[in-house]
């Protein structure tokens, strides 16, 4: 075979270069994150590596595309605009802060950014036990404008998980009230119930609300067994969700994830 030529392009966020015939039509593709060579035929092989060779970097597995499994199916199925996967800790303060970025000069920070450091670094938590097999999606959008801030999907069921900013300040529980530092008490926990309860009539399933305290603080949560039914957990605890299991099986979590990251979904809550 002669006349191939390497196009590179973006699929689903992932870099590709696709080995193509000069009358067109793909021969194979190179998945640069997966350091795989997919071919269409095995004929092709000496050849597609051929062309390849300025491009492979380290050890690659050549073979087949990958049979793909229902939760991939269902992604693909999305189109990207109604995909919620690809949103990152605190997408909603993001697009807020591009739109009316706060005046350069103002006696106090604008919260604004205290509250999206809080939600990147419980985000990047909880991010971190994908390796336990756990999912997580960000800044999913409820109807009315209110929004789940986290939801985190494993093995130990589902959890709305909502950021506090509280940077070496005093939080003080009574429930549903929460108070930081000499901010005037909101009933946090009363939203947080809300949003979790949102959850559970779109996905058909149990979701507990978390609350997660990110930076360092004192903490007075009130009587004990009190906030009832809602976890506290500070930012560093957050990795002990890791050890909760015999609640959802593999291929439940894929499911409940494929259902979770589709815009449609929400709509419904």
């Amino acid at each position: 075979m002669s006349g191939l030529r390497v196009v590179p392009a973006w699929r689903h966020g992932q870099e590709r270069l696709y080995v193509c015939r000069a009358g067109g039509g793909n021969v194979a593709w190179y998945d640069r994150d997966t350091a795989r060579v997919n071919l269409l035929s095995e004929d092709d092989e000496a050849e597609v590596l051929r062309v390849l060779a300025p491009f492979l970097v380290g050890d690659v597995t050549v073979g087949p595309p990958p049979v793909p499994t229902p939760a991939d199916l269902a992604r693909l199925a999305l189109h990207p605009d109604d995909d919620l996967a690809p949103n990152r800790p605190g997408e909603a303060l993001h697009i807020a802060l591009e739109r009316d970025p706060a005046p350069a000069r103002r006696l106090r920070a604008d919260p604004r950014h205290r509250a999206l450091a809080a939600e990147q670094a419980v985000g990047g938590a909880l991010d971190g036990l994908a390796g336990a097999g756990w999912r997580t999606l960000h800044s999913l959008p409820l109807p009315g404008g209110a929004r789940i801030q986290h939801l985190l999907i494993g093995p130990g069921g589902l959890f709305c998980v909502a950021a506090l900013a509280v940077r070496k300040q005093r939080v003080r529980i009574a429930d549903p009230m929460v108070t930081v530092g000499r901010r005037e008490p909101v009933p946090l926990l009363r939203t947080l119930r809300s949003a979790a309860s949102r959850a559970s009539f779109a996905l058909t399933a149990e979701v507990r609300p978390v609350l997660a305290l990110a930076g360092t603080a004192a903490a007075d949560l009130g009587p004990p067994g009190s906030p009832r039914d809602v976890r506290v957990l500070r930012e560093g605890e957050l990795p002990a969700l890791a050890r909760l299991g015999g609640v959802l099986k593999p291929a439940d979590v894929e499911a409940l994830h494929a259902l979770a990251r589709d815009r449609h979904t929400w709509r419904r809550a």
